[in-house]
């Protein structure tokens, strides 16, 4: 029998990609700190319990020494949608693999791995259960198994569900895990569990396989979050969730006191939070309890902090495959949603919510607090050539009527057994995949670029970008939060540091940048041509008569106050 207090512990996380869940950096999902947490109310030590993630791994093999030695090795992902990321690189099958092989203790696997596998992270998937040579799959909630494993010397567990009472404890225990985690503290947004499961039951989500909704108090999550701060956290999305209007309720209707309670509470414990932002929202919600939606979304938006995203599940705007796939709302329907979370949260800071304007010369030069975002996928049962056209002619009337969505994501479907989808699989979205391809060029070159001039006119100040990557003579980074803008900056600057960003000019899904406010004193060649009018003839004029001591003194054919000042006395370059 093992004591679980002379017990060494290693947790491996290959990151997480679910509809209501998100864990790949800099994001840190719920499961290695639910299971961290489980371990040490188990009795093992915090001191004995490491934990890394599959990047770390990969680039330092002398920490593989941690996968080997300990008396069990814990390896936490899966991946129920498909996604591009740039932050890490989800753990593809044979790492899983080779994760076990060199184990030398007992190995456990969870999180939604167990429900199944396909031969990559992508869509247009069948996927498998499988075991992946692990000693133990946890086919409930690992956090569970971990727990009970451990309890039981190693010897063996019963799968379960953990209920909100364990959660309770074991979400503060494992906050210590976070300082652990090579993001840690400035560049990690921490997912908050406020409920898992869904009322309703659409063809292809995996979120019902956790049944109906199980919400937790609002105090629980906000002493998690009090746990985390403590531990230097300053980041969090409200991410794990099929509906946050729904928290606190029956899992269908709002209630915006318990909403309440929850932002308030959070913004009380993390007085100095960087970040706090949400994920899902149920259109069905607006729909159906549209004043007390209302209320709900005020809010949230009083509380939040700028550039939040509420993702619409919409799935398909053509009605014979929302009959076929049981799917919520009409396209009518989830356009009335998006009219309604534009009214309500769709103002800038700076504004006066009440009038001023949220596009145009006139708004504020902040991203909007919060607006709705679309999922759609493809591959559903009953999708026919019609479904496309019917898709994009939903898109283009949200932009016609002059609404702001912050994102569309476009995927295929992936099949996963459990689900209604696990009949058709993945042969639809295979059959389509070209047309496909076409369609989702067809929507970035024609509306999600004219759409993200709107949400973020040229003058929007992005402040905090984290600095990623160097491709091309630029540098890239991102905000933290939810589906950031990706960022480019010309000429190469450190990575790992953060800078104001003002926009200049967009792509499909990302914008250009450059440093806010622009020192013109100082300002490269490569930074004064993007500015809008002010090209290479301009910019060298600039150059010339430097030094500056005030803007007023650039003789220049184009506004820049929104971009840039005179900062220094310094000499041009």
């Amino acid at each position: 029998m093992n004591d679980p207090a002379d017990l060494t512990v290693t947790i491996v996380d290959g990151y997480v990609d679910e509809p209501a869940h998100f864990g790949v950096p800099p994001y840190v999902s719920t499961y290695p700190r639910f299971t961290a947490g489980a371990l040490v109310d188990a009795g093992v030590a915090e001191s004995r319990i490491a934990y890394h993630t599959i990047d770390e791994l990969r680039d330092d093999r002398s920490k593989w020494g941690d996968v080997a030695d300990p008396d069990l090795l814990i390896y936490l992902g899966g991946m129920t949608v498909p996604g591009k990321y740039v932050g890490g690189t989800p753990a593809e099958p044979d790492e899983v693999r080779e994760l076990a092989w060199t184990a030398d203790g007992t190995t456990l696997m969870g999180g939604p791995v167990r429900f199944g596998v396909g031969e990559e992270n992508a869509g247009a998937q069948d996927m498998e259960r499988k075991d992946l040579d692990y000693d133990f799959v946890a086919k409930g909630d690992v956090e569970a198994a971990a727990h009970d494993l451990v309890a039981s010397g190693l010897e063996g567990f019963g799968d379960r569900m953990r209920d909100n009472e364990e959660l309770d404890r074991w979400a503060a225990k494992g906050a210590f895990i976070v300082e652990d985690h090579p993001n840690h503290p400035d560049y990690l947004i921490a997912e908050l569990e406020t409920s898992r499961g869904c009322a309703y039951r659409c063809s292809f989500c995996t979120e019902p396989l956790y049944g109906n909704p199980a919400f937790r108090s609002a105090e629980s999550v906000v002493r998690e979050v009090e746990a985390l701060y403590d531990r230097g956290v300053r980041h969090f999305r409200l991410g794990r969730q099929a509906d946050i209007l729904a928290f606190g309720g029956d899992g269908e209707a709002p209630n915006p006191d318990a909403l309440r309670r929850l932002y308030g509470g959070i913004r009380e414990v993390a007085p100095d939070l960087g970040t706090f932002h949400l994920d899902n929202m149920n259109p069905v919600t607006i729909v159906d309890y549209p004043e007390k939606s209302r209320e709900a979304i005020r809010i949230i938006a009083e509380h939040n902090t700028a550039g939040d995203t509420a993702a619409f599940g919409l799935e398909s705007a053509d009605p014979v495959v929302q009959e076929e796939n049981n799917l919520l709302v009409t396209a009518d329907e989830c356009l009335e949603a998006v009219r309604v979370v534009n009214e309500e949260a769709g103002w800038r800071p700076g504004d006066d919510p009440a009038d001023a304007p949220t596009t145009g010369d006139g708004a504020a030069n902040r991203l909007p607090k919060l607006l709705p975002g679309i999922n759609l996928v493809h591959g559903l049962a009953g999708e026919r050539e019609e479904t496309f056209d019917h898709n994009k002619r939903f898109l283009q009337r949200v932009y016609d009527e002059g609404l702001m969505l912050r994102r569309i994501n476009i995927r295929q479907v992936m099949a996963f057994a459990g689900t209604e989808m696990s009949d058709t699989g993945a042969d639809i979205a295979r059959d389509h995949k070209k047309q496909f391809k076409r369609y989702k060029r067809e929507v970035r070159e024609e509306i999600d670029q004219p759409m993200l001039r709107r949400v973020a006119p040229p003058g929007t100040v992005l402040p905090n970008v984290h600095l990623e990557y160097h491709e091309g003579g630029k540098t890239f980074g991102r905000q933290l939060g939810t589906y950031p803008l990706l960022v480019a900056v010309p000429g190469k600057r450190e990575l790992g540091t953060t800078m104001d960003v003002a926009i200049v000019d967009h792509g499909y899904r990302s914008v250009t940048g450059v440093p806010h406010p622009l020192d013109l004193n100082a300002a490269s060649m490569d930074e004064l041509t993007t500015l809008p009018g002010v090209g290479r003839s301009t910019a060298g004029d600039i150059v010339v008569n430097r030094p500056y001591t005030s803007l007023g003194e650039v003789e220049v054919d184009a506004d820049l106050s929104r971009f840039a000042a005179v900062e220094s006395m310094g000499s041009a370059d």
